[in-house]
């Protein structure tokens, strides 16, 4: 009998199925008590996800209150530094953008209104400054109007100005000086600016309201101005208005002078060591601005140099502030019974010395005496040089402008032969001019109206100027035209002519030694290294032999030449800033620059400009180089006109930020903004790279190989210069396989089809160097050119 097997019963797809028990994403008791064995956790509480991020908002939220607190007591803390009982007055400019602009009555409406006040005194000391109490404000301003003549004035006033007034009318709201000035003032830097008009109040509402808007016009043309910050004095009221704008308004703080201490004179006087002696101690007294001053360290003194300090000693203010007129007399007792003491003097072991260059070592040059194959040479030379020499060139001179052994390039001498040529053609038309005069003379003797008004004309006319001026913009229009090409000259062999250049692979990626070949100047500066690094524990070190900042002292000043106090004009600002330590240190220094677009004439490198870099002022012949972030700079020669551009020169260290200012000045002795920017660095390893263009064209085309001519025009400079790689303008690369004959033919091998209207070209780079043509600022103009000024005027550079 068969087994009879049992049958299971199977769920259809009507069976309910129910869900199971979610017990959560927790554990239960029972599974932690079988984990951790009874142990239990450090804090009686577990913080969840959601506390933790409650927790974290309420720290970030207080972190950005406590910040917020910060910044606005560090902002306060700045505005208690300014015209209170300890700290220095708040220094205002006055300043006219106008030739209608009456600035001292602008000064003497304020001056007015501080004395009508309850416990205003004002006062005038001898430098023209004008000191005012207002004990409505708690706060002591002092007003000073410089010379609107003189722009350098201005300028050394504004670097120690806490606030700009400026100045203007409804008849003329800028004209050109007072435009220039402003440019200059914006790209120096300003801390805060308040705007008057007068005579607003005098005009009906409707001419007053557009006087208004046309000024707000002109001005938003060159800055943003704001509308409220357009203010009148017609009452007391505006006055006041004005006043509180000054004290309290914010205030911009400019780097280079926050770091320093810096003084503006408010009494003058030197003693001489003797009767005979031409130099001696300057007595400068002033309020203490921006940081300490330790008596170590140097002093600069604007337009003057830098010296050493004697002593500080402790003087009376003389413009205390009086908050009740009952204690005027009281507070000026008090005043008058303190006893000038000294402060502060030097340690000769810790005070820093004058010396701004590196001592030379003849014993560490290569070569000490030069051999009697190269004394017959340079005899040679000099023979040839010297019948090379111009006329009216003293033989001195000519040893600087002909000399090219070292300072100048061999490859001037093709530019020198085309200057000639060019001077030839204007001596000969000069002289046709010349004759043709000489005719008209002998035929009649009298002279009109017409000539005695062009002889005047003539009288203002530098024809010289004018030629080098054309010669510049017919050259700089080749440049933009053909950057960088040259000829080969057909009776100099080319291995000769560019014998200091060499091909690169790539100007990006390929080495260049920064040691290799250095000039002799480089024996005379400092290289610091990290000055970023050298600067931030310059600030962190401690003052030794330091005065509080703040306070009215008198400074002894050694050293000064005899001739200071007879070339300063009584009422112009003088203005002294405190060195950081190695700021005296000359070394290779780069400012970064933009061509102002007012300038329209051609700025060539190597010429002669004055720069003004914070609070030093002087002259040199800067070489510029693009600005990137490469290792390798290219030359440039000219200054562009819309690109930023790099400005080398050899200067004394200054530790940046820093505003700089480029000036140039005219045969007619006129100074002209060229250009404004700030300081790069001090780096004298930065490589700056002078590049060249031979150009050939094609003779004869096969698939990729083409026969070039017109490079080169001879064998052996085919031979010299074949491992260099050759481009096209169509972009093309290619090589030299060999010369063609005896005369400069050559076959190439490109990397595409070559074009019979294509270019070769082949890219030669040498390293650049800034002249030694350092000057600083000398306080009388001196009309003869001065021998390291005809050095760097002789240097001109290659195309």
């Amino acid at each position: 009998m068969a087994q009879e097997t049992q049958a299971k019963h199977r769920p259809g797809a009507l069976k309910q199925q129910n869900k199971s028990h979610k017990h959560g994403r927790h554990r239960t008791k029972g599974e932690l008590d079988r984990e951790f064995h009874g142990r239990v956790n450090e804090s009686a509480k577990s913080m969840t996800k959601k506390f933790k991020a409650a927790e974290k908002r309420t720290v970030r939220r207080n972190q950005a209150n406590q910040v917020r607190k910060q910044k606005r007591d560090a902002i306060l803390e700045k505005k208690r530094q300014r015209g209170g009982q300890r700290t220095p007055p708040h220094f205002v400019v006055v300043v006219g953008l106008s030739g209608s602009a009456d600035c001292s009555a602008v000064v003497e409406a304020l001056s007015k209104t501080i004395s009508n006040t309850d416990g205003g005194v004002v006062t005038t000391n001898e430098q023209g400054i004008v000191h005012a109490s207002i004990a409505r404000f708690r706060q002591r301003v002092a007003f000073y109007i410089p010379p609107a003549e003189n722009l350098r004035s201005v300028l050394d006033a504004a670097k120690v100005a806490d606030s700009l007034l400026f100045v203007t009318s409804p008849e003329h709201v800028i004209d050109e000086p007072g435009d220039f000035c402003l440019k200059c003032l914006m790209s120096q830097g300003v801390m805060s600016a308040v705007y008057v008009c007068q005579g607003l109040n005098d005009l009906p509402p409707k001419k007053a309201a557009d006087a208004r808007k046309t000024m707000l016009k002109e001005l938003d043309r060159r800055f943003s101005v704001p509308e409220n910050k357009i203010h009148s004095l017609d009452s007391e009221q505006d006055a006041m208005l004005v006043l509180r704008k000054l004290t309290e308004g914010k205030v911009k703080p400019v780097h280079f002078r926050e770091v320093r201490p810096h003084i503006i004179a408010e009494s003058i006087s030197f003693e001489a060591e003797s009767a005979e002696a031409e130099k001696g101690t300057l007595k400068v007294s002033g309020y203490l601005r921006g940081t300490d001053l330790s008596a170590d360290r140097l002093l600069h003194i604007v337009g003057w140099g830098t010296y050493q300090m004697a002593q500080v000693d402790s003087a009376t203010d003389p413009h205390p502030l009086v908050l009740q007129k009952q204690r005027a007399g009281k507070a000026s007792s008090m005043e008058t019974e303190e006893e000038v003491r000294v402060l502060a003097k030097p340690d000769p072991e810790k005070q820093l010395s004058l010396v701004c260059e590196a001592e030379v070592d003849p014993m560490q040059d290569e070569q000490t005496w030069p051999t009697a194959e190269e004394l017959a040479e340079a005899d040679a030379s000099a023979q040839k040089e010297k019948k090379k020499k111009q006329k009216g060139v003293s033989d001195y001179q000519a040893s600087w402008m002909f000399d090219s052994d070292f300072e100048e390039d061999e490859d001037d001498e093709d530019e020198d032969d085309e200057d000639k040529g060019e001077e030839m053609e204007a001596e000969s038309d000069e002289d046709s001019w010349a004759s043709c005069s000489e005719g008209d003379d002998s035929q009649s003797v009298t002279m009109t109206e017409t000539d005695i008004g062009d002889t005047k004309y003539d009288a203002h006319f530098d024809l010289e100027a004018e030629q080098k001026l054309l010669k510049q913009r017919k050259e700089e229009r080749e440049h933009i035209m053909f950057p960088d090409e040259v000829e080969t000259p057909f009776d100099v062999p080319a291995r000769e002519r560019f014998a200091r250049y060499r091909g690169l692979e790539s100007f990006r990626t390929s080495p260049w030694d920064k040691d290799e070949d250095l000039p002799a100047e480089y024996q005379r500066i400092y290289r610091l290294g990290d000055i970023r690094r050298l600067k931030k524990n310059i600030l962190k070190s401690e003052l030794t032999n330091s005065v509080t900042m703040g306070q009215y002292i008198t400074l002894h000043i050694k050293g000064v030449p005899k001739a200071f106090m007879e070339c300063y004009t009584p009422g112009s600002p003088l203005v002294l800033f405190g060195l950081l330590p190695c700021e005296q240190l000359m070394s290779v220094v780069h400012f970064v620059v933009k061509r102002d677009a007012n300038c329209r004439d051609p700025i060539k490198g190597k010429t002669r400009l004055t720069f003004q870099v914070g609070f030093r002022r002087f002259s040199a012949c800067p070489v510029f180089s693009s600005h990137n972030k490469g290792d390798k700079h290219k030359m440039e020669r000219f200054l562009h006109h819309e690109d930023m551009c790099v400005a080398s020169v050899y200067a004394p260290v200054t530790f940046g930020p820093c505003p700089v200012l480029v000036f140039k000045t005219d045969s007619m002795g006129e100074e002209e903004l060229v250009a404004a920017g700030s300081l790069l660095s001090t780096d004298p390893d930065r490589i700056v790279l002078k590049r060249l263009i031979l150009s050939g064209d094609m003779f004869k085309m096969h698939s990729k190989k083409s026969t070039v001519r017109f490079m080169f025009f001879n064998r052996e400079d085919i031979e010299w210069f074949k491992k260099i790689e050759l481009r096209t303008k169509w972009r093309r690369r290619g090589r030299i396989l060999e010369p063609v004959g005896t005369h400069g033919h050559m076959k190439c091998h490109f990397n595409g089809q070559a074009r019979s209207q294509d270019v070769v070209m082949m890219y030669l780079y040498k390293r650049a160097y800034p002249k030694w043509t350092y000057q600083p600022e000398q306080p009388t103009q001196i009309a003869q050119v001065t021998d390291e000024e005809e050095r760097g005027q002789a240097y001109e550079m290659f195309d």
